[in-house]
């Protein structure tokens, strides 16, 4: 108590800031951003490295895959992680690690040596997915956080927006070398600001009394943090839990082909060069963070519109984004490049909705200790999905094309939205309220 009340005097001199959670929410955000950018670097130089360390498609194909698998293996650990030392040591350690990574890869010198780093480069990117519900459920109440979380989405693809043209600025100016090694400077720079702005609500010095009585209106318990195989156990009894992991499996192929294989598409499908491929691999992640933003706000009004609960105002967007991504398969019949492009484009509008409300519905869903290792897990089944599918493109593409690969994609979201009907959405009696 006497803590407590020191901590109170000592803070009570310093100046709050107005509607703070959406500032740290904001520097979350910015992390994310930096975050793909140095993720994206790699499908943006393809074509160089390819080239220059005399890669097949299949070894590209096998690079792209062990970023995948450690991706897919560390989401649950780094969630887990995050839960039990919190979220600003947590995501900090690990933004620290794959910064320096980054700088590794300009030392590359084999297709071999580059999935090495690519590896622990995934294992320390895999943070991001928890760290995004761990934000969103300690700095908003429940009513805000599909709309946060649509914002939140925004990190995710607006650094997929802006690293075509960051990345080919630094690749013209610096090589590939340099490419990566401006990436980690972005990312260190984005680690030192972490460090010095953002602290939990219960002790940031800036939050005020009455926006933190705004937080902790749900009065949401606070439970015991529990060992890493216990939580994954209890994770693996709840249905819900299934309704969120296997439309996140089927929707991230999608997302995995928009970050690491459009750029290798336009210029051996589409016939683009590195500069063409700098002007258009940015629209569909331009769609996406529309789409991001659109999400959130879209449940608001399914709930005014149609009366729907909470919990079926975000199953509702989250199955209109499943439909949008048919726009897929008809990339597969179009002539058109800019076409081509438009269509995919759609698909990341739609597929940022549903991942957005995925991540909500985890946040809806489940207790606030396990909301890390809850939405790394959501993420290790979306990247598993992600690693065989890479896998498949790396066999086939050269032999059958991207146009099947195409088709499939379009109607994988629309099997994952019946799941998500089954086994989230609320029926009869069963309604969360609105908090319009």
């Amino acid at each position: 108590m006497s803590v407590e009340i020191n901590q109170a005097v000592a803070q009570s001199g310093r100046r709050k800031f107005k509607s703070l959670r959406w500032w740290m929410l904001a520097l979350f955000l910015l992390g994310v951003t930096v975050n793909y950018i140095t993720r994206n670097s790699l499908g943006i130089l393809a074509p160089e490295l390819k080239t220059s360390l005399n890669m097949s498609t299949e070894q590209y194909a096998w690079v792209v895959a062990s970023f995948q698998l450690a991706y897919t293996v560390f989401q649950p650990i780094c969630g887990w992680l995050i839960d039990v030392i919190g979220l600003k040591m947590g995501f900090l350690i690990c933004a620290g690690i794959w910064a320096v990574v980054c700088m590794l890869h300009a030392g590359a010198g084999s297709w071999l040596q580059l999935a090495i780093l690519r590896f622990f480069m995934g294992g320390a990117e895999a943070a991001a997915t928890p760290a995004n519900a761990k934000a969103i459920s300690d700095w908003f109440p429940k009513k805000e956080r599909p709309i946060a979380a649509g914002w939140a989405g925004v990190g995710f693809s607006i650094g997929a927006m802006l690293a075509p043209p960051i990345i080919v600025i630094a690749h013209v100016s610096f090589g590939w070398q340099g490419a990566f090694l401006f990436s980690c400077g972005l990312a260190l720079i984005w680690v030192v600001l972490w460090w010095l702005f953002y602290h939990s609500p219960q002790q940031h010095p800036n939050l005020s009394q009455q926006e933190l009585d705004l937080i902790r209106e749900d009065n949401e318990p606070v439970l015991p943090k529990l060992p890493f195989l216990t939580s994954l156990a209890s994770l693996c009894k709840n249905k819900k839990f299934y309704g969120i992991a296997i439309p996140a499996f089927l929707a991230e192929p999608a997302w995995a082909v928009f970050s690491f294989w459009v750029p290798l598409y336009l210029a051996t499908e589409r016939g683009m060069d590195l500069k063409q491929i700098a002007m258009f691999a940015w629209l569909p992640f331009l769609a996406a963070d529309i789409g991001s933003v659109a999400s959130g706000y879209l449940t608001t009004l399914y709930r005014k519109w149609f009366g729907c609960s909470r919990v079926n105002s975000v199953v509702a967007s989250s199955v209109t984004g499943a439909f949008l991504m048919v726009s897929l398969a008809f990339v597969a019949i179009t002539q058109d490049p800019y076409v081509a492009i438009a269509l995919i484009s759609i698909g990341g509008f739609g597929h940022q909705v549903i991942s957005c409300m995925l991540s909500a519905l985890v946040v809806e869903s489940f207790d606030k200790n396990q909301m890390a290792t809850v939405n790394g897990m959501r993420g290790s089944s979306a990247w598993i999905a992600s690693f065989l599918f890479t896998l498949l493109i790396g066999a086939v593409s050269d032999t059958i094309g991207f146009n099947p690969l195409f088709i499939a994609m379009g109607f994988f979201d629309l099997i994952g939205a019946l799941f998500l009907i089954a086994l989230i959405a609320e029926r009869g009696g069963k309604k969360t309220p609105s908090h319009s």
